[in-house]
């Protein structure tokens, strides 16, 4: 299951002078990092589905290898530009982002006190390319030819393909460094341990709780502000919900229901149990996907007709409690080359002449029957009364004739695979904060939408000119008419971008800086005074 359909990741060239300038840049060290202050406990009812980075492709799991292993480059806080975490420098070495080259840190080591040197790192992606997990970051690096350690210290990575994004899926969870003599190389780790460079050891792991302990030998930039991190897992949000207003846990984090977030987000000082509301930035998106074969949602008159029917404000504001956004692209805002396709071309209210319009120029008369399949599992609370709001939308105009069916995880992927479903819906959270990463996966060759729609300007054009541009700000044309031509033939339609959000006891500072669109929870951010 890939991560980026759970529920709730960077200017690099202007020529090769630019690429030499990026190779020549440094990390700031912060050798023997010690965490001082309280521990902090953590709520939430994602599960960490993995321990081996070789696996884990969902949010609850790169939680942990962000904190426990070290990667190349790093996400800083608050930007989506990698900067070097385990290593001194980066950059591509030639023009065309075919080759990208890394100098180590001196004097990293394991928390195991191995050292961790090229070798490791070569092993890292060659053992989670060979491996290649179907519930695993493999697919990631569908582009990487092969990894060359000319020396202790340096890594080059051959692309067999043009990736300028390439600094960027090293620096997520997929980037994790594993110690080449604890991890087989053709076969998972299954001893539920982890053995990384990273600002946090995993002392405990099991089905009720995660124990993290400060890494005493890390060498990074973090600086870390407590002194260890437990991570409880909890079955409901309203059981999550009971456990930070008592004081069980400090934090709770993703899994509150949108209606308890927006009751104490709303609530006075003293109603809220001694709790904060935390808001922070968030990529995640949903969208409704249409199956091109489809008899009835394969018709370009029907998909438009949905297209100016949808009422996503009505939708995130009665359905959401205004913890989501409405989305009129498929590129998020916060994100390079972000445009309103959908706004502009459908507006932002109902137009059900329009609607009727479309329905009559593409020869669809009397009302549509029409099925929006959705599973709960997966996407979160929201997801089946959001569809059923929209499907009221859809009656109301009096053109259609909608129902929700909702199914178990396994059927629904099933359905979606075997082409049965003409409408249901994606939820995504980016593997990095780029237009690529919500764009490649769904329009580009074996795409995740299983919905059989192809534009060759799209793949032939516009997706490989956006893959050489180191300087990503030298995309947003491209990526602007791209969104347009979805726009257009509509194989999607945008419906909310998310919010990230975190309730906190009084005295809990920090969680500001893990909320952003790179998706990354900074543990060693956070901190608890200790009357808290």
């Amino acid at each position: 299951m890939r991560k980026r359909d759970q529920w709730l990741a960077a200017p690099m060239r202007a020529g090769l002078a630019t690429a030499l300038l990026a190779l020549a840049g440094c990390g700031t060290d912060n050798s023997g990092a010690a965490g001082t202050g309280e521990p902090v406990v953590m709520g939430m009812t994602d599960k960490v589905k993995a321990t081996d980075p070789a696996a884990g492709y969902d949010p609850g799991s790169w939680l942990l290898f962000n904190n426990v292993f070290q990667s190349l480059m790093s996400f800083p806080k608050g930007g989506t530009t990698p900067e070097p975490e385990a290593a001194e420098r980066c950059g591509f070495t030639d023009t065309d982002s075919k080759v990208y080259r890394c100098t180590l840190k001196d004097g990293l080591t394991f928390s195991n006190g191995d050292a961790l040197t090229s070798k490791d790192v070569k092993y890292s992606f060659d053992r989670t390319q060979r491996i290649k997990d179907k519930d695993g970051p493999a697919v990631m690096f569908s582009a990487l030819d092969k990894v060359e350690t000319p020396d202790a210290k340096t890594v080059v990575f051959r692309l067999k393909t043009p990736d300028a994004t390439f600094p960027m899926k090293i620096a997520s969870g997929a980037g994790s460094i594993v110690d080449h003599a604890d991890y087989p190389a053709d076969r998972l780790r299954t001893d539920g341990k982890a053995t990384g460079s990273g600002v946090y050891t995993l002392k405990e792991y099991g089905h009720e709780k995660a124990v993290f302990g400060v890494n005493g030998s890390y060498k990074g930039p973090a600086k870390v502000k407590n002194s260890g991190m437990t991570v409880k897992f909890f079955q409901a949000p309203d059981k999550l919900k009971k456990a930070v207003q008592s004081g069980d846990v400090d934090v709770a984090y993703r899994g509150l229901a949108m209606k308890d977030i927006a009751a104490l987000d709303g609530a006075s000082l003293n109603q809220q149990h001694g709790t904060q509301v935390i808001e922070g930035g968030s990529a995640e998106i949903m969208h409704l996907v249409f199956n091109l074969k489809d008899p009835v949602a394969g018709k370009l008159g029907v998909r438009k007709a949905i297209a100016y029917l949808l009422d996503r404000s009505t939708l995130v504001r009665d359905v959401y409690q205004h913890t989501a956004e409405p989305l009129y692209s498929v590129v998020p805002a916060g994100i390079t080359g972000h445009t309103t396709a959908f706004f502009n071309t459908y507006g932002d209210r109902p137009q059900p002449d329009k609607a009727a319009s479309a329905l009559s120029s593409a020869g669809v008369h009397g009302k549509v029957p029409l099925t929006l399949w959705v599973t709960p599992d997966r996407f979160g609370p929201g997801t089946v009364p959001a569809f059923r709001e929209i499907a009221q939308q859809l009656n109301h105009s009096g053109l259609f004739d909608a129902k929700v069916r909702s199914v178990p995880t396994e059927e629904y992927d099933k359905g979606v695979a075997a082409g049965r479903f003409g409408v249901y819906v994606k939820g995504w959270i980016p593997d990095y904060p780029d237009p690529d990463s919500f764009t490649q996966p769904f329009f580009g060759k074996d795409n995740v939408l299983s919905n059989h729609y192809s534009s060759p300007k799209i793949t032939g054009r516009l997706l490989p000119k956006t893959a050489d541009q180191q300087d990503r700000g030298a995309t947003k044309s491209a990526f602007r008419e791209l969104q347009n031509i979805v726009a257009q033939d509509v194989p999607v339609i945008p419906i909310w971008q998310g919010k990230q959000y975190a309730v906190a006891r009084d005295g809990v500072t920090g969680l500001e800086w893990t909320l952003d669109s790179s998706t990354v929870f900074r543990f060693w951010e956070i901190s608890k005074a200790a009357d808290a």
